[in-house]
């Protein structure tokens, strides 16, 4: 038996330990003292973010948090920023409550060596104006020079990527790295449906948490497809809730919604970017099977070949395991043939410059 001591010394029940009093319910098995690690499985992961920018280190910092790896890493190439702000977290930890050691580094690939997942968000962010196609000149090269350096020391990690375009940055990863298709994902389309379904919750007046939807397509302001028709509030259809007009505000507006925090804020968002890269993070370290829309390699699923888009997909311990069919309407399968013709005309630009 593993006593652990009581807050009070004399319990209901009244029993007596070496003196001192103790309830029944403070006499556990040794096996059965909880231990937080067999819970979370931080005591066997490592995660590496590569970019310490906003979104990245606001990643890093939900990943932290949710104590999903024993050891995290923050690289940037900006001497001193990931080392800050890797200590600016840490010095949280004992506020906070986790365990999770989180160290910074500069260019140094080595440190990330053994990941069982890296995530890249590595690049420009989108400025005021800019379009995701505008930032595929120095992004692409960026991103191809960081996933070499990160598969060189973990070769057998699962990739996450959220360097815009993302769409065309997750294709570009899938072809020149000779990966399985499955072990690299594009968090967009979990960003864009947390969009969605805040809009649709502001809509209905509902909290977010009540409200389910998804959105597949290109990780665009016009390539994206917020799946009006099977979104629901506790299991009741959104449709019978908001009238015609009404869904098709809620979906322009999720369309825009990037370009509307870019508008405000002068940059890029960050908070729900890097929540949602934080939370794919967690279904894959957790194993949790999943479904969540990611863009992902597709050959022949949703009438496409040779292009990375969005989907729902299952997440688990190696990536996405399975691609499901949300049997579309004719309206949305036009839609989503759309989406990926302007993709396609995207990645085009990746054979333009030879860099695939």
């Amino acid at each position: 038996m593993y006593l652990i001591p009581p807050k009070k010394r004399h319990g209901p029940t009244g029993k007596k330990v070496h003196g001192l009093a103790y309830t029944s319910a403070f006499l556990l098995p040794l096996r059965e003292v909880p231990n937080k690690s067999t819970f979370n499985h931080r005591n066997m992961s490592k995660i590496s973010v590569i970019g310490a920018g906003n979104v990245g280190a606001t990643c890093a910092n939900c990943i932290a948090q949710k104590e999903l790896a024993s050891e995290l890493v923050l690289l940037d190439i900006k001497e001193g920023v990931s080392e800050g702000k890797a200590m600016d977290m840490m010095q949280t930890a004992a506020l906070l409550g986790f365990d999770t050691r989180i160290t910074g580094v500069t260019s140094d690939y080595t440190k990330t060596a053994g990941s069982d997942v890296v995530v890249i968000t590595s690049g420009i962010p989108r400025k005021p104006g800019m379009t995701r196609e505008e930032l595929i000149g120095i992004n692409a090269g960026i991103v191809k020079s960081v996933i070499g350096s990160v598969l060189q020391y973990s070769p057998d990690a699962v990739i996450v990527m959220i360097s815009n375009p993302m769409d065309t940055m997750t294709y570009l990863s899938v072809k020149t790295t000779g990966l399985p298709r499955t072990r690299i994902i594009g968090m967009g389309g979990l960003l864009d449906s947390s969009r969605f379904k805040y809009y649709l919750s502001a809509a209905l007046g509902a909290a977010p948490t009540d409200v389910t939807g998804c959105v597949i397509g290109g990780h665009g302001d016009t390539t994206m497809i917020p799946l009006t028709r099977l979104a629901t509030y506790n299991g009741v259809p959104v449709s019978t809730l908001l009238d015609s007009a009404a869904l098709q505000q809620v979906a322009a507006d999720t369309m825009v919604g990037g370009a509307t925090l870019t508008k405000l804020l002068g940059t890029s968002a960050w908070y729900a970017p890097g929540a949602a890269a934080a939370t794919l993070v967690e279904a894959i370290i957790r194993d949790e099977k999943k479904v969540m829309p990611c863009c992902v390699y597709l050959d022949g699923e949703y009438g496409q070949k040779d292009i990375c888009i969005g989907v729902p997909v299952m997440i688990g311990r190696n990536g996405w395991e399975k691609i499901l069919d949300y049997k579309l309407d004719d309206a949305e399968k036009a839609a989503f043939a759309k989406s990926a013709e302007a993709v396609r005309k995207t990645n085009s630009v990746l054979h333009d410059m030879k860099l695939i």
